[in-house]
Parts: C-alpha cells; sequence; structure tokens
C-alpha cells in the first residue's frame, strides 16, 4: 500500500515490507512524522541515544541531528542504516523496518494528571500513582512509557509500571538521580495532590502476543518497572508461554519489588523468578545468584534461538545482553526487545 506526499508535507516516507507510506513535513525527523500519524515504528528514546530504532535506508536522503555514536556508529551510516529518531529527509525516503502496524499504536495525547500516592520502596526508589482525568482514557501497551512535561519544556520519561487493566491511573518506579532537576523534585518536595503534565504512551517495548515462543525477562534496577506491567498483562491474559525473569541489583534492596514477584511466581506456573545481586555485602546474607544478571542468562540458556528476551534498564546491561545473546546463544536479534534507560541523553530518569 502506498499513497502519494499528502498536501502540506516536504516529502513521503516508505516502509517496507509493509509498504506503509506517510508524510513528513519540512524540517521533521522521520519518528516524529510518524507518532504524529500513528504509525508503529520501532523505537525507544526518541533522541538519538538508544538505537531501538535504527533501521536500513533502501532509498533517499537524509540528515542526523545530534545523536549518541552507540546508538548509530559512522560506519553503520556509511553502510545506509539512519536513526529515524533524528534523520530528518532531504528527499522521498524509503526503509527497511519491522513492527510497522496501524492497530498497535495507540494516539498520543497529552493531559494533565494528579499525584494520588508517593511510597519509597527503597533507599532510592519512589513509587508514583498519578490519578488521570476522570472522563479521559490513556491507552497503552504494557511496556510503554509517558513523558512528564516539565514548567521550563523539558521532559523525563518513565515506564508505566501497571498493565492497563490495572488503571485508570498509572504507577510509576522513580529511581533519585542526585542533582536531576525532576528526580530532586520528586524525593524532597513533590507532595500528594501536586499537578503534573503528562504525555503518551511512547516507546514499541510490549509483549508480543502473536508468538508462542518462551521468553526471558530481563530487568536492571527500575528497568523492573515495564517488565511488571507485562507480567500484569500476561496474567490478565491468561498468557501460559514459559517466562523466566532475571531481576538484577547490586544489592538486595534493590530488588524492591522481591516479594511482589515471588507472589506471582506463585500465582503463575509458568514464571519462574530468578534474583541476581551483583554487590552483596556480609550484612545483607544473600544466599541467592550473585554476579552481573545478564551473565546469568548466559549461564542457564545458552540456546536462545527459539526464545524471545525483553530487556529493560541501564544502557551497559541492555547493550550487554544484546550482543552476547545474538554472538553466542544464536537469540534472532528481531527477538530482543529492550527499552534502555540512559540518564541526561535522552532525558529519562533525571
Amino acid at each position: 500500500m502506498t499513497s502519494a506526499t499528502p498536501t502540506g508535507n516536504a516529502f513521503t516516507v516508505t516502509a517496507q515490507p509493509s509498504g506503509r507510506s506517510f508524510g513528513v513535513q519540512d524540517g521533521e525527523a522521520i519518528l516524529a512524522a510518524a507518532i504524529r500519524q500513528g504509525i508503529g515504528l520501532p523505537y525507544g528514546c526518541k533522541d538519538g541515544a538508544c538505537g531501538s530504532c535504527k533501521c536500513k535506508m533502501l532509498d533517499g536522503r537524509v540528515v542526523h541531528g545530534p545523536h549518541q555514536a552507540k546508538a548509530l556508529s559512522e560506519e553503520e551510516e556509511a553502510a545506509g542504516f539512519i536513526l529515524p529518531c533524528c534523520a530528518v529527509p532531504q528527499a522521498d525516503v524509503v526503509v527497511e523496518s519491522r513492527n510497522v502496524t496501524d492497530e498497535s499504536a495507540f494516539p498520543v495525547r497529552k493531559m494533565p494528571s494528579r499525584v494520588s500516592s508517593l511510597e519509597k520502596v527503597s533507599h532510592d526508589v519512589m513509587l508514583v500513582k498519578l490519578q488521570l482525568p476522570a472522563n479521559d482514557t490513556l491507552r497503552y501497551h504494557a511496556g510503554q512509557y509517558v513523558e512528564f512535561i516539565l514548567r521550563d519544556g523539558a521532559r523525563r520519561s518513565y515506564s508505566m509500571a501497571n498493565a492497563p487493566h490495572n488503571g485508570p491511573g498509572v504507577e510509576l518506579h522513580i529511581r533519585h538521580m542526585p542533582g536531576g532537576k525532576f528526580t530532586d523534585h520528586v524525593f524532597t518536595a513533590m507532595k500528594e495532590k501536586e499537578i503534573l503534565r503528562v504525555e503518551g504512551p511512547f516507546g514499541s517495548f510490549y509483549l508480543r502476543e502473536d508468538s508462542a515462543k518462551p521468553m526471558v525477562l530481563l530487568a536492571s534496577g527500575t528497568g523492573f518497572a515495564p517488565i511488571k506491567a507485562l507480567i500484569e498483562r500476561m496474567q490478565h491474559k491468561g498468557i501460559t508461554r514459559p517466562a523466566t525473569l532475571y531481576w538484577g541489583g547490586r544489592r538486595p534492596s534493590d530488588l524492591y519489588m522481591d516479594a511482589w514477584v515471588h507472589e506471582r511466581a506463585a500465582e503463575m506456573p509458568n514464571l519462574t523468578y530468578v534474583p541476581v545481586v551483583s554487590n552483596a555485602l556480609p550484612e545483607d546474607n544473600w544466599t541467592g545468584r550473585t554476579g552481573f544478571v545478564h551473565q546469568a542468562v548466559l549461564e542457564d540458556f545458552p540456546d536462545l534461538s527459539g526464545h524471545q528476551v525483553y530487556a529493560c534498564g541501564a544502557p551497559i546491561v541492555v547493550d550487554s545482553a544484546r550482543d552476547a545473546y545474538s554472538a553466542a546463544c544464536k537469540l534472532p536479534p528481531d527477538e530482543f526487545y529492550a527499552d534502555s534507560f540512559t540518564t541526561e541523553a535522552d532525558k529519562h530518569r533525571t
């Protein structure tokens, strides 16, 4: 299916193999145009930091805005790869991009929200629940994120930690980043009933429910938040594919909802939980798995060729897992789904 460039648009972008086309305004990045029109391109941060949207340009010409080398290297760009989140077309463009769907992309909306509760679940993690307007519904996939729009126009991104059926409000797990403009406020001055402006949903991290493959769920720190939403979704929909959750933290206290996961595992015979701690102290009396959380998966699953992996958390964990699982465990690259929690580079979490 193709279409001509709509009135008011400078160029057309066509995504293969679907043949889906959409218009891009002068100076607009490809991903921004896709989100605006409900086109489900894969992406994560929207800011040239994570590389989730990277794809091959089959035809056309683009100019890239600022981005990190780890998201798109000079070698990859020379080989014809682009980052749609910061690629501005200079001509009609054809890209090769998976997951281009209409029905999976919920409309992005701005709305006010009210802080309904604040709970400090560890020394540096706040569980924040937001109440949305009573006459408004935020439709989203479990695993997606919202952005807070701050008074100066800056944005901060956080994954919803609850599946949509556990709404109508949303739950967020916010880690304190000392010196961070937003998280300092959350941990020192935020009060219940405070009004915040949010926009969403964003991101292409969600459960692929049309697959029967067993899953590895990999989380580090507050990367657990979107994984929690996936688990709630699986339980709600009666999805019984085998799933193994590996949740890593430096110390046991970093696994701030450990009891919740054990409760879900007891209720869901298909869910196995493997907590992993990298820097336990003697007083922690930790007797479980130790080391790097992505390495624990390598030890337990030397062959991932028939699996899907859903990974969330620190970029070093997500990137290491992606590289290792493809190279050593034969995981198909298109079965690795990730949300990388970066900081200042993409406005996440600070």
